[in-house]
């Protein structure tokens, strides 16, 4: 097995450091195991129920009136996460485009918006306008709010009171951590979240920003009051098969404001051609619970990884996985470029090219991304990538096996071992 690790470049040193480390993680990855042994079988069980055939796969054009396949896909997702209703399609761009069409199907001028999380991740700013944007929600006269989480992570219950005013239409809640280092969020504090949202204004909507978080635990948000789940299927539930596409899972009304949105008054889930992509959109969902252990046994051999040489991880090596977010606090740009080397070069696709910082439209720093993968962009894939800002975290995610994901782990720290960025045997802080 070194030889084969060698000849990718891994040295003997490297690769006893993990093997060190990966001894003392069999009952972690075994608990993994039992919670995708759980969500294989709800997902096989949802496709059973809506009667998934193979006439389900046909391609449609045009308006797609009439899609078997569209319309089925939409009803195993809500058999999924529990929901009445779904919109799934490929013409949902990204993770971003799905909140934003969340939120503007069902927000309307003179309503606010509050995140009791505090600030939304980088591209969510000019989607609300908390960044001036052309088309932001503030353009449309819908103002926002937010209350921050304590030093500590947890809810600032009295600042969430007082930020829910007579206007608050809809509460966003972001489950993963984005580009900060505040712990995400467990199926189980969303759950108490909403309830103490409703509780303070029993009329408002609550919307779960569900990205990397799906199939982690045996719940998901809709299972604990959500009226909205959304998500990116070039993320965990595309199970790295799924070409582009995001879903919003939730009540009928939302759901349906939300295809309004997408297509026209009117129109709404009629229309849609899924053009060609509903066997990849299927088979993903099928394999997502199996990929998502994979990415989660990745991140958690990355926290002990760098815990263990003495950067701050979050989550920690020991703590629970709510995501398969790795942050890693890394101190500096040099380590940050040298680890995304790293898992650039520990991909499958262009890991002969280097990873360098640029101007990423939707945020407001440089941010370099590593993520050599057979979908652009997919980080349920092997993929790292960060804002070159203070504390200079990384943040790992993704691999499509988790034998891919130990490499890629292995990999940035070769690239960190090879520059004397990191020192094996001692404290790197």
């Amino acid at each position: 097995m070194d030889e084969i690790y060698a000849s990718l470049g891994l040295s003997p040193e490297v690769y006893a450091f993990g093997e060190q480390v990966l001894a003392g993680l069999k009952d972690r990855f075994a608990a993994v195991d039992a919670a995708a042994e759980y969500n294989q079988a709800k997902v096989l069980g949802a496709m059973q129920k809506c009667r998934v055939s193979s006439a389900c796969f046909a391609t449609s054009t045009g308006y797609g009136y009439n899609d078997l396949g569209r319309d089925t896909l939409e009803e195993v997702y809500a058999a999924v996460f529990h929901t009445e209703a779904a919109l799934v399609r490929p013409q949902i761009t990204c993770g971003t485009h799905a909140l934003a069409l969340a939120l503007g199907a069902n927000l309307r001028p003179g309503d606010e918006l509050m995140s009791p999380v505090g600030a939304p991740y980088d591209t969510l700013e000019e989607v609300i306008g908390i960044r001036p944007s052309a088309g932001s929600l503030a353009e449309f006269g819908i103002s926002y709010r937010q209350a921050d989480l304590l030093p500590d992570g947890d809810f600032d219950w009295d600042a969430i009171r007082a930020a829910i005013t007579p206007r608050t239409k809809l509460i966003t809640i972001q489950r993963s951590k984005g580009y900060a280092t505040r712990p995400s969020l467990s199926v189980e504090q969303i759950g108490r979240l909403i309830a103490f949202c409703k509780s303070v204004k029993p009329d408002v909507l609550c919307m779960v920003d569900n990205c990397y978080g799906e199939f982690v635990q045996t719940v998901e948000p809709s299972d604990v009051g959500a009226d909205m789940v959304v998500g990116s299927l070039i993320k965990n539930p595309g199970g790295g098969l799924a070409a582009a596409g995001g879903y919003i899972c939730g009540t009928a009304p939302c759901v349906e404001q939300c295809a309004r949105r997408l297509t026209a008054p009117g129109l709404g889930k009629e229309v849609g051609a899924n053009l060609g992509q509903l066997p990849s959109m299927y088979q993903g969902l099928f394999l997502a619970p199996t990929v998502t252990a994979g990415a989660l046994k990745g991140a958690i051999f990355a926290a002990n990884i760098y815990e263990k040489l003495g950067f701050a991880c979050v989550p920690n090596a020991s703590e629970p996985r709510h995501d398969i977010i790795q942050a890693v606090t890394l101190g500096s740009p040099e380590r940050m470029e040298a680890f995304c080397l790293g898992i650039q070069a520990a991909a499958p696709v262009d890991s002969h090219v280097t990873p360098v910082p640029w101007p990423m439209p939707g945020y407001d720093s440089d941010v370099i991304m590593a993520a050599g993968a057979f979908v652009q962009g997919s980080s349920i894939e092997l993929s790292a990538d960060g804002p070159i800002r203070p504390p200079y975290a990384v943040y790992f995610q993704g691999g499509l096996t988790w034998y891919h994901a130990k490499t890629g782990i292995l990999m940035s720290l070769q690239k960190l071992y090879e520059r004397g960025l990191v020192r094996l045997e001692g404290d790197n802080k």
